[in-house]
């Protein structure tokens, strides 16, 4: 596996061959790209598709975020229909290999600042997201960053600025939301893998979080402990 710290790779092999989460020689992932792609005919163009295939096809869940192989192959992801920024970065990056456009995944760390109260319990009050994932994409003569990881959906509900891709400029989060509100600070650029480092992104969670970000038994726990609290001796209905 290559690791580029600062800037980007060189294009080689590493970044078109299948790899166990970048799984485009399974049927369902060629499958997804190539109808994604139909009627396409420039890298650009089938960057794009590709970009709000994924966005869009699959539901952004930070409740899914696991330290265990499968939930990051690209074709778990699509079985699924859910995932976090990792798995859908990942399943991009397959999509792309599987047509052709050489692509790597980058991780930053970032601030989000309009994270949900379950949210910043389970992640112990922490708002610092390690290791978000984007796909790297070679796209004619350029290196491209492209973040596909909120869903239409999610940003309308939550007021959030869609992230757009027009395969020529970088497309990750937007530093506002669209009332203004401060939304994504990136904090740190760890560089650009050909393959999905997973050994690196689970020592880093487990040392930076607390278990009930990746772990779903202590995650189940803080649910329950929020829940109980919801119930206020006033919403209680008295025995008559």
């Amino acid at each position: 596996m290559e690791h580029i710290s600062e800037g980007f790779p060189e294009v080689g092999p590493e970044y078109l061959q299948p790899t166990p989460f970048f799984d485009f020689d399974q049927d369902s992932v060629r499958s997804f790209a190539f109808k994604a792609v139909e009627g396409t005919e420039t890298a650009k163009e089938k960057a794009v598709k590709l970009f709000y295939a994924v966005r869009d096809s699959i539901r952004y869940d930070p409740y899914s975020i696991s330290l265990q192989p499968e939930p990051y192959k690209a074709s778990n992801v699509l079985a699924e229909k859910r995932g976090y920024c990792l798995p859908k970065a990942n399943l991009l990056i397959a999509c792309a290999r599987s047509v052709g456009i050489p692509a790597g995944i980058g991780l930053s760390d970032v601030y989000n600042h309009l994270c949900t109260d379950r949210l910043r319990r389970i992640m112990g009050g922490n708002e610092l997201f390690r290791h978000h994932g984007y796909a790297v994409l070679f796209i004619e003569t350029n290196w491209v960053k492209a973040a596909p990881a909120f869903n239409i959906e999610l940003c309308e509900k939550f007021d959030v600025l869609p992230t757009e891709f027009d395969g020529e400029t970088d497309a990750l989060f937007q530093p506002y939301d669209a009332k203004g509100r401060l939304h994504m600070e990136y904090d740190a650029d760890h560089g650009v893998w050909s393959d999905f480092p997973l050994e690196r992104v689970a020592t880093d969670f487990m040392d930076f979080y607390p278990a009930s970000v990746y772990d779903a038994e202590a995650r189940a726990a803080v649910d329950a402990e929020i829940q109980s609290e919801l119930k206020a001796f006033e919403d209680e209905k008295p025995v008559v």
